[in-house]
C-alpha cells in the first residue's frame, strides 16, 4: 500500500521472455518484478479464479507449463494476458500487478500449501 496522498506506481515496461514463461514488469517507482506465467495464471484477477467473494476463490492446479501467448493493453491502466490454456478473462491493472509483485512470496507459498491440502499438483 502506498502512503496517503502518494500516487501508486504504474507499470512503465513489460517484457516477456522468449520462452513466454516469465513477465518482467518495471514500475514507475523503479521496482522491477519477474512474475512467472504459472504464478500470473493461478492468481488471475478474473471472476473465474477469484470468484465474487473470497469464499468463492478457486484453486487452479496443473499450470506449471502454461505460457503467455499475448499481452493486450487495456487503456492506460491494465493489460489482459492470454494464456496457452485459453484463459484470457483477467484484467491485470497496474495496481494489481504491483500488489502481487509485493506479495509474490506469500501468495506463492499460500498457493503451494493449498495445492498440498487439496492433494493437487502443479503438473497436469
Amino acid at each position: 500500500m502506498t502512503q496517503k496522498g502518494a500516487q501508486e506506481p504504474k507499470a512503465s515496461e513489460l517484457r516477456l521472455n522468449p520462452q513466454k514463461t516469465e513477465l518482467s514488469v518495471t514500475f514507475t517507482d523503479g521496482t522491477v518484478s519477474s512474475l512467472s506465467a504459472e504464478f500470473l495464471r493461478v492468481v488471475s484477477p478474473s471472476a473465474e479464479v477469484q470468484g465474487h467473494s473470497p469464499s468463492e476463490r478457486k484453486l487452479v492446479p496443473g499450470k506449471r507449463d502454461v505460457t503467455i501467448r499475448a499481452i493486450e493493453p487495456i487503456g492506460n491502466y491494465a493489460v489482459r494476458l492470454v494464456f496457452s490454456d485459453g484463459h484470457n478473462t483477467g484484467l491485470y491493472s497496474w495496481h494489481y500487478l504491483y500488489e502481487i509483485s509485493r506479495r509474490k512470496e506469500d501468495l506463492w507459498n499460500g498457493y503451494l500449501q493449498e495445492l498440498a491440502a487439496a492433494g493437487a499438483r502443479r503438473d497436469r
